[in-house]
């Protein structure tokens, strides 16, 4: 019993550390961001936000970019880890190594290799921040990796498919209305730690000259740094939002799975 009770105390002086680690930079911004003339309160670098034209298109930029990332890795990572788990499972280190390769790789040095396919890029598809996807995808697939694949480990993938198989389905019903609905929470998880990773990339966007909220950040730092600290605070509580997002996603799951 004594034990417990230790237990219990040591947990809650870890979390209340932890806690006060996380949330006295965020009330720090919080105040900086908020002063004013002569020592006073003032929104003005919050209402900033909206009237700064070039702030709110790199957040369009950086919103679309989020969504059109997490598309494409969904497209690329579901579809050929679920075709390797069946049918192909002497290539799955090789997948998971290529997939986390980018992990290893210094963002900078990516930067390198990629340029000069951007220049071919640009020239056939504009040169539009979205084109930034493509770079992203290869940035989020290690983090989507894991994701995806804990939730295929933890299905009978083999036994759903061959049972829908034998019932007449085809390979695309099998993954869109067998293989996606067991494995949503994962596939939930995936997107969001996506789109909290592009909200938050600065250098690939920088170094191939496209503008991006981050980019804006770091410009609007050397002008406006209330302004600049604004964003930044907004940027991290809504990846704190999609992070509480993904744990109620989960623990949702989990309790319809134990009710049925």
């Amino acid at each position: 019993m004594g034990s417990l009770v230790k237990q219990r105390v040591l947990r809650t002086v870890v979390l209340l550390i932890l806690g006060v680690y996380f949330i006295l930079p965020l009330i720090a911004m919080a105040e900086f961001s908020t002063r004013g003339k002569n020592n006073t309160r003032s929104f003005e670098s919050w209402t900033a936000i909206v009237d700064d034209d070039g702030l709110m298109e790199a957040l369009t930029n950086s919103l679309l970019l989020s969504v059109t990332s997490a598309l494409l890795m969904l497209v690329l990572l579901v579809p050929t880890m679920a075709w390797i788990r069946l049918r192909l499972p002497q290539l799955q280190r090789l997948v998971e190594f290529l997939c986390l390769l980018p992990l290893a790789i210094p963002a900078i040095v990516l930067v390198v290799g990629m340029a000069p396919l951007y220049a071919w890029v640009n020239y056939f598809l504009g040169d539009s921040p979205l084109t930034l996807t493509f770079a992203y995808t290869i940035l989020v697939l290690p983090f989507a990796y894991r994701a995806v694949d804990a939730g295929l480990a933890a299905i009978d993938l083999k036994t759903l498919a061959e049972a829908a198989r034998s019932l007449g389905a085809s390979w695309f019903t099998v993954l869109w209305k067998v293989v996606v609905p067991n494995i949503r929470v994962a596939l939930i998880g995936a997107s969001l730690l996506s789109v909290a990773l592009v909200l938050g990339e600065f250098t690939i966007a920088s170094l191939l000259n496209f503008d991006t909220l981050q980019v804006q950040v770091n410009l609007l730092g050397k002008r406006n740094a209330g302004v600049s600290i604004a964003v930044s605070l907004l940027s991290l509580l809504f990846a704190f939002v999609l992070l509480f997002a993904l744990s109620y996603v989960g623990q949702r799951r989990r309790q319809t799975v134990v009710e049925e």
